[in-house]
């Protein structure tokens, strides 16, 4: 009788789909907590559109796919390193802190119907996506954490083809989550209160309150990236 690997017995369905259901997933689910770019299409969604916010999230889940593939091919060069992902990490800090000081000066010294200070440029909102996601190297560990888990699983195998529509379902799982925030922020507002100056008051709060989560972490040493680029240094202390 063949042997029956625990995700076989799961998920019994074609490997392809298998992957591609684990892909999308993974991905949707990790867009749910409150991060810089899920928040960041919500407001753009609420403030301009609905098109602005998806072309946003295209351009940041490309970026996603791109590290995605990186870290998949080349995880030992990723975590030499060290100073670049730091200061990457150090990028994405003071740019949450600049999100949240944009909609606090919007809500406080603008009218009841300006937008954040951070929606007030000319650049597309895909290459925006692109430009955010692109400083934000947390999603580096978190695709190595669990592609790892996925190859112990022998879920994923190092094909380039399984690569492919694991990406691709990376990439989808991405954009769903995020449309959760895009339309569930823009009901949401429309019910309770269509004044842009409370909605800068609110998302202004959740910036700041996720600066301050990150830059604890980095200070004790708690965040993703100093895990990732010292994990074999904890291995052997």
């Amino acid at each position: 009788m063949p042997h029956i690997t625990y995700a076989q017995y799961l998920c019994p369905m074609p490997n392809f789909l298998r992957i591609f259901f684990w892909g999308l997933m993974i991905s949707f689910l990790g867009s749910l907590p409150l991060g810089t770019l899920n928040v960041a299409a919500m407001q753009i969604g609420i403030q301009e559109s609905l098109l602005h916010a998806i072309y946003f999230s295209l351009g940041s889940l490309l970026v996603e796919m791109i590290y995605v593939r990186i870290s998949l091919m080349g995880v030992d060069w990723i975590r030499k390193q060290r100073k670049l992902m730091k200061a990457m990490e150090w990028v994405t800090l003071i740019i949450i802190i600049a999100l949240a000081a944009g909609s606090f000066i919007a809500a406080a010294t603008k009218g009841s119907d300006a937008k954040s200070v951070f929606l007030e440029n000319n650049m597309h909102r895909f290459l925006l996506g692109m430009f955010m996601s692109a400083i934000n190297p947390v999603q580096i560990p978190f695709w190595f954490g669990w592609s790892t888990v996925l190859f112990a699983k022998k879920i994923l195998k190092p094909v380039n083809s399984q690569y492919n529509i694991y990406i691709i379902g990376i990439g989808l799982g991405t954009l769903i989550g995020n449309s959760v925030f895009i339309f569930g922020g823009k009901w949401l507002v429309q019910r309770i209160s269509n004044s842009q100056q409370y909605i800068n008051w609110v998302i202004g709060g959740i910036f700041a309150i996720t600066a301050i989560i990150q830059a604890v972490k980095m200070i004790l040493h708690k965040d993703a990236v100093h895990k990732f680029t010292h994990a074999e240094e904890d291995k052997h202390s």
